[in-house]
């Protein structure tokens, strides 16, 4: 179960501000256009209202929150890529050079780049040394990590985003850089939903067939191995997760504990979310979903989870790379309830509106 620390965060977790959601949407009917016309940019400017109390929310200052962390099971040939491109990137995210953090740029975000478990020793000014060792073990051959291990990180990612909050960031997004980590993260899945692992395993990178069929055994083999229990996700993290994994959950729960809300990326992160929210019924609405990752788990991830994804790009890089996307989608949520005219002062007769309510409970 949960540690005293982590309960200490988890037990002050609130659930959203109804009474300010019922205003924000009784706002949004009164909007000088079609009822529900903008979709999920009303949705998202109403769960922003429940979030923080307030009918406009200003997202201002945006940070991604990317970890980093080695995985001991690229041991058995299931990724594509070397180990050493996760130190690599890791620096490259300082550079600025690196998809996530092109895109970071280009949507006004801040890099709050943390290493967590890099295999290999990294001393950088921009980025946060938190680790708790070089990379996790084989989760093919034994439990990815101690439970005081999976802990740590998980406090890690808590104290990171409770951190970032209090230096004025708005809204967090969860990204990660860890060769192997689809592997994780699909054993993960697949310890929390017992879905076929056929299903949730994908090619990552892109695998060629062979080093497929051996990670699809690896994922299946490991979780009936280590026999996680689900009912304690800290088991589940330390036995089949990563240190990635573990401490992005825990920057969901720093964000929900803040009252910020936090946008999941792809596979990595919404399997991340999944594990969060085992923590405490309440941290799923802080979250907003970016885009449907091209990876097949992510589908089952995100209806396990209960949120759907917002964008379809056919993305798949990871590194937090949908966030920075999404906020400028969230950007637009905030302007649309806020600076849309209603029919009163766009000096617009509303009774036609009753007849397109009236004709649309009649289809349904």
């Amino acid at each position: 179960m949960s540690t005293e620390k982590i309960n200490e965060y988890i037990s002050q977790i609130k659930s959203l501000n109804f009474e300010a959601m019922q205003k924000a949407q009784e706002r949004l009917d009164f909007l000088a256009k079609p009822p529900g016309s903008l979709g999920k940019l009303e949705d998202i400017a109403v769960k922003l209202s429940g979030i923080s109390g307030e009918m406009f929310y200003n997202i201002g200052k945006r940070a991604l929150i990317i970890m980093s962390s080695d995985n001991g099971v690229v041991d058995e040939g299931v990724a594509s890529a070397p180990q050493s491109v996760t130190y690599a990137q890791t620096i490259n995210f300082t550079r600025g050079i690196t998809g996530a953090a092109v895109l970071a740029k280009q949507f006004n975000t801040d890099l709050i780049i943390v290493d967590v478990g890099v295999n290999a020793d990294i001393s950088h000014p921009q980025i946060k040394n938190k680790k708790i060792r070089k990379s996790t073990n084989n989760i093919a051959k034994m439990p990815a990590m101690s439970y005081e291990e999976a802990e740590r990180a998980v406090l890690t990612g808590i104290e990171i985003a409770v951190e970032a909050v209090k230096n004025g960031y708005k809204i967090i997004g969860v990204g990660e850089m860890g060769i192997g980590n689809t592997t994780t993260s699909s054993a993960v899945l697949h310890a929390f939903t017992k879905l076929p692992v056929q299903d949730i395993v994908g090619k990552g990178a892109g695998l060629k067939e062979e080093s497929y069929a051996r990670k699809i055994k690896i994922v299946g083999e490991s979780v009936e191995k280590h026999a996680p229990d689900i009912s304690d996700p800290l088991d589940v993290l330390a036995k089949v997760g990563g240190f990635d994994i573990a401490a992005m959950a825990g920057v969901y729960i720093g964000c929900a504990y803040m009252k910020v809300p936090v946008v999941i990326d792809g596979f990595i992160s919404i399997v991340a979310a999944l594990a969060a929210s085992k923590f405490h019924q309440n941290i799923t609405d802080y979250m907003i979903a970016s885009h449907l990752s091209y990876e097949p788990g992510y589908i089952y991830a995100s209806k396990a989870l209960g949120i759907d994804p917002s964008l379809h790009l056919n993305m798949r890089l990871g590194e937090g790379s949908g966030c920075p996307i999404m906020f400028s989608v969230i950007d637009a949520a905030c302007a649309i309830i806020r600076d849309v005219a209603t029919f009163a002062e766009a000096s617009i007769d509303d009774k036609y509106i009753d007849e397109i309510k009236d004709g649309a409970n009649f289809i349904v």
